[in-house]
């Protein structure tokens, strides 16, 4: 809703109160006019006019510059016929009376300040011509009604810019979170796919190789493309930049980033390694706006080296919620896969706790890796590695949630996601 609408109705209540004060005092002092019939022909014009144009007051679309210049020219000519109905000075109060501040107003929410100072001063030079002199009374009047029209003036200006301003940082917000959600596809399907096709290309030699280096390539400039235009510097030792992922080159705990081509399935799973931490999410997650159980979605990533503890009953988020948890659950499990050794065989073992609280769902995922090197993360953001800051931050920032990240050196890192519930 307009800032300046109120405004627009608040002058339609002013225009009808003031026409109907000055006809009261028409009437209350009818006997001490000279010449009547001129003042009751005017008032009678006055509020025709009035009552026929309060839609040209609704709004600023339909007060136009005509509306407005016929307005205070009507107002105008009350002032200025005055004399000749009050020939003996006895009413005081001109023939449209408080009426003649609606036109001002009016010049004030149209055009802003300038307006409102060029329309009170008209007003102000015809209450003088009036009266042949300047007196007290006329001078507070006349500035009473200039500083008034002007602030009001000023004001809507204000309000207008801050609107404009407004509706262009939603703009902005709502394209920004459109782009970190098609950052996060991104992430989790074709930066994974390219990152693959460059390790087994370079692993496999010949053609495959000059494969391999092109796809990397394409990881590079596409992972510059999605972090704003940040292009990712080399890591020690990398001959193509941007090959590792999320966290980096350097070796570290998992518990965040992006979906792997390579995760392992659980017991009973029907997929093959190369299913991705999507296919866990599709299974048991649609588009439907139904309660899902979060159960369902997570009980697929447990395997030999992921325990997964739930409760005994189930734990319902909407669909679209319960889906995104699982993705970025996915997501952290992946890095873990991908960056934490810990077991004889280098590869970490990974715990995945479901909680079922009053007012939100909580997932926390731990693992016994190395943990992550001081400053690494924000490292690996600025390198344009954002599984992090979007698989799994930006999943649960779009559902209102948080997503709070703990390593120490050593013991290996934890993530704990929490999904506010919202009732309908």
């Amino acid at each position: 809703m307009s800032v300046e609408q109120p405004l627009w109705r608040a002058l339609i209540g002013y225009r009808v109160l003031a026409v109907l004060y000055s006809a009261g005092v028409f009437v209350w002092s009818y006997e001490e006019y000279s010449a009547p019939v001129p003042g009751a022909v005017f008032l009678a014009v006055l509020a025709c006019w009035t009552f026929a144009t309060l839609r040209n007051v609704a709004s600023a679309d339909r007060c136009t510059l005509p509306f407005l210049v016929t307005d205070i020219a009507l107002g105008v000519a009350g002032i200025l016929l005055s004399p000749v109905a009050d020939g003996n000075d006895q009413v005081g109060p001109t023939l449209p009376s408080i009426w003649v501040a609606g036109p001002v107003l009016a010049f004030a929410l149209k055009g802003g300040w300038r307006w409102a100072a060029g329309a009170s001063v008209l007003v102000g030079a015809a209450n003088i011509i009036e009266r042949g002199t300047i007196t007290r009374t006329t001078f507070h009047n006349v500035l009473l009604v200039c500083v008034a029209s002007i602030a009001i003036g000023y004001v809507i200006e204000v309000a207008r810019a801050s609107e404009r301003t407004l509706a262009r940082a939603l703009q902005i917000e709502a394209a920004t979170r459109e782009r970190e959600r098609l950052a996060r596809d991104i992430h989790d399907s074709v930066l994974q796919v390219l990152a693959m096709v460059q390790r087994r290309g370079t692993a496999l030699g010949g053609e495959a190789a000059e494969l391999g280096r092109m796809a990397g390539e394409q990881e590079v400039a596409l992972r510059a493309l999605v972090s704003s235009g940040v292009a990712p510097r080399p890591g020690p030792g990398s001959g193509t930049p941007g090959a590792a992922d999320t966290w980096g080159d350097p070796p570290g705990s998992g518990a965040g980033g992006g979906r792997s081509s390579e995760r392992e399935p659980g017991p009973g799973a029907d997929t093959g390694p190369e299913q991705d931490a999507g296919s866990a999410v599709d299974a048991g997650a649609d588009d439907g706006a139904g309660p899902c159980d979060v159960r369902a979605l997570l009980s697929s990533y447990a395997g030999s080296r992921v325990t997964f503890a739930e409760p005994g009953a189930p734990v319902l988020l909407p669909a679209q919620a319960a889906g995104e948890l699982a993705a970025a659950v996915g997501a952290a499990l992946d890095n873990v896969r991908k960056h934490a050794g810990g077991g004889p065989d280098g590869r970490a073992q990974a715990w995945i706790l479901l909680e079922d609280e009053p007012d939100a769902v909580i997932v926390t995922v731990r693992d016994d890796g190395p943990g992550i090197p001081a400053g690494r993360l924000a490292a690996a953001e600025a390198e344009g590695r954002m599984g992090v800051s979007l698989s799994i931050r930006g999943r649960l920032r779009d559902l209102g949630g948080t997503a709070e990240l703990v390593s120490v050196p050593g013991q290996g890192t934890e993530v704990e996601m929490r999904v506010p519930k919202h009732d309908d």
